[in-house]
């Protein structure tokens, strides 16, 4: 057996130094979140419309959302009373600010927050507990931890940069995002290419020496803010971590936990459908392709029916507007995000855009949760 160090991120301690990866839309809610938080690790539900089953989703969203924050917090805390749990926040969201509020009152230990640089965080953050206080609420026994998620050293120096100057703070967790990650990624179509991340024969083709330096990098520009602070920042790692042995490489690194999201799609706790599910064990390596986002972003999905036929230039219906991100124009978008997603999680496979990182392919059955988390550790 072998003993891996917990993860301490202030005066929270995470037994197990994994954080379950945010996955949206619906991928990753209490469930999820739930069962890696009562099994030792950190739990993350993904805001990311998270309203979606409200039956007032189309026509209220922002309520519907702000209700299934609420709701998900407290359905995981049940599962789990005393774990580690939080929720992954996108910058690139509308009404981004709402989302960081309401994870704060409902009680969360971290918010992760990427797809964007999240320089008001800790603004957002202050404003919610200024309005608990304001209206008599009972703020937490222990204060929000706040993370960025980063994929380069000049991201990492932007983001200490402004918070330092700011509002004066600096991160207690900082998540390193890596170039085999599934969803939207940090990284442009020719960072991509740089790195040998974009093939269909990844992870074989990608630059692994190249990036692990950028991690080193990384590391140096948050342990000089921890420095400045006071405080030890912890560093964990993601993207294409699916084995111990890739957890004790980021380790050797100088990470201090990784982040897994990919491999707990393929759990019976998982809050996806059986379809989405399925849809990783049926994968092929060649079926795991980049494509572009609607919003301009490069992401990793599962080429299937609906991918195909988005790269012919064949346009779905667009029925409503969900608003869910700021730079998106329904005029020009090749499809709706909202929606694919959302077909997705509930099983219409074929017209959904599922998202996954390098290692989905590996999958060949439905795991527990414990399953996973023992094969991390090396249990």
């Amino acid at each position: 057996m072998n003993k891996l160090k917990p993860l301490v991120i202030g005066d929270l301690e995470i037994v197990k130094p994994i954080i379950q990866g945010g996955m949206g839309v619906g991928i990753s809610l209490h469930k999820l979140a739930g069962a890696v938080a009562k099994a030792g690790g950190m739990g993350i539900i993904s805001s990311a419309q998270i309203g979606f089953m409200e039956p007032d989703f189309t026509t209220n969203f922002v309520e519907a959302n702000l209700r299934a924050i609420r709701r998900e917090m407290k359905a995981a805390r049940e599962i789990s009373p005393e774990g580690a749990i939080g929720f992954n926040i996108m910058v690139a969201s509308r009404h981004y600010d709402m989302w960081v509020k309401e994870a704060v009152k409902a009680g969360a230990d971290i918010i992760i927050s990427g797809a964007g640089l999240p320089v008001s965080l800790p603004d957002h953050v202050k404003a919610a507990y200024e309005e608990m206080k304001a209206a008599g609420l009972p703020l937490p026994k222990r204060r929000i931890k706040m993370a960025p998620i980063v994929s380069s050293a000049k991201s990492a120096s932007v983001i200490c940069r402004m918070w330092d100057r700011k509002a004066h703070t600096a991160p207690d967790l900082v998540v390193i995002e890596g170039p085999l990650a599934g969803g939207h990624l940090g990284f442009s179509k020719e960072q991509l290419t740089a790195y040998g991340a974009d093939t269909e024969d990844v992870p074989a083709t990608y630059h692994k020496d190249e990036y692990d330096e950028e991690i080193k990098k990384i590391i140096q520009v948050v342990k000089e803010y921890g420095e400045k602070y006071g405080k030890h920042i912890p560093v964990v790692t993601a993207g294409g971590i699916y084995t111990h042995e890739d957890v004790l490489h980021q380790l050797e690194l100088g990470a201090e936990g990784v982040q897994v999201a990919t491999r707990f799609v393929t759990t019976k706790e998982c809050d996806a459908s059986e379809a989405y599910k399925e849809s990783y064990i049926k994968a092929c390596k060649e079926d795991i392709v980049i494509t572009q986002s609607p919003v301009g972003m490069p992401g990793r999905a599962i080429l299937n029916p609906f991918l195909s036929q988005i790269k012919e230039g064949i346009r779905p219906a667009i029925k409503s507007c969900f608003q869910c991100l700021e730079k998106c124009d329904i005029r020009t978008i090749p499809y709706c995000i909202t929606q694919a997603l959302v077909n997705a999680a509930t099983g219409d496979v074929d017209n959904a855009l599922l998202f996954c990182g390098s290692n989905a392919y590996r999958a060949e059955r439905m795991e527990t949760v414990d399953e996973v988390m023992d094969a991390l550790m090396g249990i």
